[in-house]
């Protein structure tokens, strides 16, 4: 079965850092892209960063150079940091699954909801 428990998140000021993390089970972590996806407040969807299984990342550009994505393939965890953070990175954030290590392929599983609220 597979599991992406998630941790950290938060609240915290404009400027500030928060580092998500989704720990992966159920499946074999290293053959897959991982992706994280948000949705701001009365927003759709949104992609944001994926990582193939070798390490090579990719983000949307509002928030290239600013958000940092990695992965141990060891510890079959993902993780997101986020530095320089905006308000308009308020938003509730997932992990998920891509169905193999192409970033073409479709995500086949979400993780739970990471709350993230940038505020002052």
């Amino acid at each position: 079965q597979v599991q992406l428990v998630k941790s950290g998140g938060g609240l915290v000021q404009p400027g500030g850092s928060l580092r998500l993390s989704c720990a992966a089970s159920g499946f074999t972590f290293s053959a897959h892209s991982m992706t994280w996806v948000r949705q701001a407040p009365g927003k759709g969807l949104e992609w944001n960063s994926d990582i193939n299984s070798k390490g090579d990342t990719y983000f949307t550009e509002s928030v290239q150079g600013r958000f940092a994505n990695s992965r141990d393939n060891a510890e079959n965890t993902v993780y997101l940091q986020m530095n320089s953070l905006k308000p308009e990175d308020t938003a509730v954030y997932y992990c998920a699954k891509r169905r193999t290590n192409s970033l073409a392929a479709a995500l086949d599983y979400r993780g739970q909801a990471i709350q993230v609220t940038v505020s002052s």
